[in-house]
């Protein structure tokens, strides 16, 4: 079965998996169950397609599968709107996916640069494909206790850095949904070879990636509360909000929120100018 093809199958058994005949608004068919969501039948009856098509689309032996098919199954599934739009990448034929192109090296964009600039008040990070780091501040580096250096992979350090795990007070929700962010650009993007492998090497060396990685969940720009917990600073609190460039939708710029006259808030100031100080004696020493 083509690569392609095996993650539309995974990915719509998955979903058929977890939605019941009571969910989906019909009668159960008679007999006995063997998957806990819905028979491969019954999906087939409320996308309005045969049994026998619908059979072929989950083995991987329907080569064409037509925009038609793909909102009748999204809608059949109850589908989000970030996974419709991962279905849709899984539908569309291999030539014509958008591929992330060669290994050339990613340049930051000069408008994303200029927010970040406007944004030194809070943390701040640009991120690529394959999560690498273009960009960053020094209060983005100061709260996480990392450097973040431009070309560095994000992901590699929240999966393999026992650090992150003990920074990140909330760690496995925000991991969760950096794993489903990975399974929506792999779709977009299926033969890109650097982030295939990055995948396999995640999912080889921690465990809860390849839990992530099976359960099918795919996300973007989602908004996540993240608690760190500071050695100096105390706790802090931030609400993650991704912005997507009008030039480059392969680049995303994580900021790191806070309520107005929050604790957070209110520490961040003493944050940046430790961060400040702690820079300027590093260049004195040398």
């Amino acid at each position: 079965m083509p690569t392609d093809r095996a993650a539309l199958g995974a990915f719509l058994r998955s979903r058929r998996d977890r939605l019941t005949p009571a969910q989906a608004g019909i009668e159960a068919f008679p007999g006995p169950r063997r998957v806990p969501g819905l028979r491969k039948e019954e999906l087939a009856v409320l996308a309005g397609l045969s049994p026998d098509h619908y059979s072929r689309l989950e083995q991987g032996r329907q080569h064409t599968v037509t925009d038609e098919v793909v909102q009748a199954l999204s809608r059949a599934l109850q589908l989000d709107e970030i996974e419709r739009a991962h279905l849709r990448d899984l539908a569309a034929p291999t030539a014509h996916r958008r591929w992330a192109g060669p290994a050339v090296a990613q340049r930051p964009d000069p408008g994303m640069l200029r927010l970040m600039g406007v944004l030194s008040h809070v943390p701040v990070l640009l991120l690529g494909r394959r999560s690498q780091v273009l960009a960053r501040n020094g209060l983005l580096s100061a709260v996480l206790g990392h450097p973040m250096e431009p070309g560095s992979s994000f992901a590699r350090w929240l999966f393999l850095d026992p650090d992150a795990r003990t920074r990140i007070v909330n760690w496995a929700d925000f991991a969760a949904a950096a794993v489903g962010a990975l399974r929506y650009e792999t779709g977009r993007h299926p033969d890109d070879r650097r982030l295939v492998e990055l995948v396999r090497e995640l999912r080889r060396d921690d465990p809860d990636v390849a839990r992530w990685w099976d359960d099918q969940r795919v996300t973007f720009r989602t908004s996540v509360t993240k608690h760190v917990a500071h050695p100096t600073a105390g706790p802090l609190s931030f609400g993650i909000e991704s912005v997507v460039g009008p030039h480059d939708p392969e680049q995303r710029l994580v900021v790191y929120t806070v309520e107005t006259d929050s604790p957070t808030a209110r520490v961040l100031p003493l944050l940046a100018s430790w961060t400040d100080a702690s820079r300027e004696s590093s260049r004195a020493t040398r």
